[in-house]
């Protein structure tokens, strides 16, 4: 992972993208992160993959703007890149940038020791969802396979 292009397809799965999630709260999305990355790598602990995400939000909300967010954090134990992809049935609070709420987020968790591959691939993430027409694709699908195949449908889309 020295050269930081690494494909959408190669950090996200099928189970880990889903569509019209139900929200409620900037905590009980967190907590349906680390669920759902617990229960497709079992060798994870929920609760450190939701303690660690509290505390990235801790130190400045993760919502990038324009209803996006892209919360993260390293992880001990984690020996890949994982990315979760939600589109929220309603925007939350996400005390973001703008002040407005989220419906499209993209969490990524990284190995504890992945420092500046972990930056670059936020920057990239945060550049790939400033494309609006590409965000209201997103934000149209209605079903998990829909969100997965748009995402995956892009070939050369490299993050």
């Amino acid at each position: 992972m020295t050269e930081t292009s690494i494909s959408l397809q190669a950090i996200l799965s099928p189970a880990l993208t889903r569509c019209g999630v139900p929200g409620g709260s900037k905590k009980r999305i967190l907590e349906t992160i680390a669920q759902l990355v617990a229960e497709h790598y079992p060798f994870l602990d929920e609760n450190a993959i939701f303690n660690n995400l509290v505390c990235r939000e801790r130190l400045g909300s993760t919502g990038i703007g324009q209803g996006i967010a892209i919360p993260h954090c390293r992880l001990e134990n984690c020996d890949r890149v994982i990315g979760v992809l939600l589109t929220l049935e309603q925007k939350i609070p996400f005390d973001s940038i703008d002040n407005e709420p989220v419906d499209l987020l993209f969490a990524l968790i990284v190995p504890q020791e992945a420092t500046s591959e972990h930056l670059d691939l936020l920057s990239q993430l945060a550049e790939k969802f400033n494309d609006r027409s590409y965000c209201e694709k997103l934000r149209a699908c209605r079903s998990d396979a829909e969100l997965y195949e748009l995402v995956a449908s892009g070939k050369n889309d490299t993050i």
